[in-house]
């Protein structure tokens, strides 16, 4: 798919990896529905880039009313939805059995429904209106993009929730692009490692450079342009499908 036919909602849209992507959208010539929460700077953002490149579709990914009527205004805006970038997402640090007692439920809970069935929830609702897409040259009527993180494979003390909510996003991709594979619609995931995102952003800068130092190489936090290359590469390369891409520097993470 060429960049510039790109009709994307990107869910986490307003910062980090998913503005990142945006951008990288837009610059290439595609526009984009910033899926974020009300109160995050998506208004802000789809200012900044244009209403004729972008759209602020503020929503509740866990909803399925919210994330049906943004991916609706998607579709009424650009005419279609034929890329999905899933980039919202929680993480936790909280062990099984702490001094405070087992793991709280609902925080397991939360987590597993925002980064797991909130990534469902919107491509699902995605990939269903990508199926009336008009199929290009490839036969591609559209793409998606989810992120799951290496927590998934080398997770952490303390990232339980975290680790079975990226793990679930792994485990879909290949089940979900066969699902899909009638209809045109590529799946694909992106396992950033260890990147330099407005949750990083709250560590101290010793702590943020001693995590960089930790990379085999490059060794730095990896960039959300990074990440948002990656997307492109992606939904530009049509033979990538069903498959999860590690994006970490070649770091596997040591238990804590």
């Amino acid at each position: 798919m060429k960049l510039d036919s790109a009709a994307a909602i990107v869910t986490g849209g307003a910062s980090g990896l998913g503005e990142a992507t945006v951008r990288t959208i837009v610059a290439g010539g595609g526009r984009a529905a910033i899926l974020d929460r009300p109160q995050s700077p998506g208004e802000k953002l789809a200012a900044e880039l244009g209403a004729e490149h972008a759209i602020f579709t503020p929503a509740d990914v866990t909803s399925e009313e919210e994330t049906k009527a943004a991916v609706d205004k998607a579709v009424a805006t650009f005419g279609k939805v034929n890329v999905c970038v899933n980039c919202a997402g929680v993480g936790i640090a909280v062990r099984t059995v702490s001094k405070q007692g087992p793991h709280p439920l609902d925080m397991f809970h939360m987590v597993l429904k925002v980064n797991l069935l909130g990534t469902f929830n919107t491509l699902r609702l995605a990939a269903a209106t990508m199926a009336s897409n008009e199929p290009n040259e490839e036969k591609e009527r559209g793409v998606i993009i989810n992120t799951a993180s290496i927590a998934a494979f080398d997770g952490q003390i303390g990232q339980a929730a975290y680790s079975a909510s990226k793990g679930g996003v792994v485990g879909m991709t290949l089940p979900i692009a066969r699902d899909l594979a009638s209809l045109g619609i590529r799946v694909c995931t992106i396992a950033p490692g260890t990147f330099a995102t407005p949750m990083l952003a709250l560590l101290p800068q010793a702590q943020r450079d001693a995590l960089g130092a930790g990379i085999p190489f490059p060794s730095r936090l990896g960039r959300p342009a990074e990440f948002a290359a990656l997307a492109r590469h992606i939904i530009e390369n049509s033979m990538l499908n069903g498959e999860t891409i590690r994006l970490d520097g070649a770091l596997r993470m040591p238990p804590k």
